[in-house]
């Protein structure tokens, strides 16, 4: 059996910046520290967190002492709050979602309607919506959008970071004939538009597909969504344990990948638990 690891699979920039800045904080507090929300959509590193000091908390009602905004970035209202409560902020929120705040916020000044294409109840999105304004509209999918809302207007776009660039195209698509003008701002990151590349280009050599991470992390279910749409035998899992010997009979070539909030390690673990469901099968012939 031929194994292909991702190589672009795994912690992107963001999340290993956020990781360092919650250890270094965890390092020079000496009170309680806490991440607002986890800090990214992987539960098994959100447990090693909490086993460094570093808990986690939903609310600033539940928190003292130094509080981190994780990399999905949080509300102007949050932040304000957080000051008021007297807490020590530590910002760990990914600089391309900084980036996409931005230019969410600039639309109000500019007299654009913003449209935020991405998921409706993802933090990364709340928080979004909250810098663009009143009126925001969001939509996960192109053909949600009700043409009604942006007809004959000057609409501005921004994106979810870990969008699919597909989805960008068919939200442009529809919008254009219907706006009076459209300014879209491109907020998708780099990495992970490498990622999901690299994941459909290993997929297709595949004959099944191992995609490594959090079931909560909304890059981590869309890289998989991506690779089973050229491989239905893709299976998303959050821990190498889940792995099971069956998914790998017949199968020549098996690609593994991983969601940028993914330690790279698992990605070798998941090779190497798949190479012994092999040698087993082979033994037992």
């Amino acid at each position: 059996m031929k194994i292909l690891v991702s190589k672009r699979g795994g912690y992107c920039y963001g999340v290993q910046r956020a990781l360092k800045i919650a250890h270094q904080a965890a390092l020079a507090s000496d009170g309680p520290v806490h991440t607002l929300g986890p800090i990214i959509h992987n539960p098994g590193v959100v447990k090693e967190l909490a086993a460094a000091g570093v808990s986690c908390v939903e609310t600033l009602a539940g928190a003292a002492g130094t509080i981190i905004f994780r990399t999905h970035g949080v509300t102007p209202q949050v932040a304000a709050d957080a000051e008021a409560r007297g807490l020590r902020v530590v910002d760990a929120t990914c600089p391309y979602v900084k980036v996409a705040q931005q230019k969410a916020s600039s639309f109000k000044e500019q007299g654009y309607l913003p449209v935020v294409l991405g998921e409706h109840e993802h933090p990364e999105v709340v928080a979004l919506i909250a810098n663009a304004g009143a009126g925001a509209v969001v939509v996960e999918k192109a053909e949600e959008l009700d043409l009604a809302r942006v007809h004959g207007k000057r609409v501005g776009v921004v994106v979810q970071t870990t969008q699919a660039s597909a989805n960008l195209s068919a939200l442009v698509g529809r919008l254009s004939p219907a706006c009076r003008e459209l300014l879209v701002y491109n907020t998708m990151c780099n990495a992970t538009q490498k990622c999901q590349e690299e994941a459909l280009g290993l997929a297709r050599r595949a004959d099944a597909v191992i995609v490594i991470g959090g079931r909560n992390s909304a890059n981590t279910t869309r890289l998989a969504k991506l690779c089973r749409e050229v491989q239905a035998r893709t299976f998303h899992i959050e821990e190498v344990g889940e792995l099971e010997a069956g998914w790998f009979e017949e199968a020549g070539t098996v690609a593994i990948t991983a969601g940028a909030s993914t330690p790279p390690e698992q990605m070798e673990a998941a090779k190497l638990q798949i190479t012994n469901f092999e040698r087993q099968t082979n033994n037992g012939r």
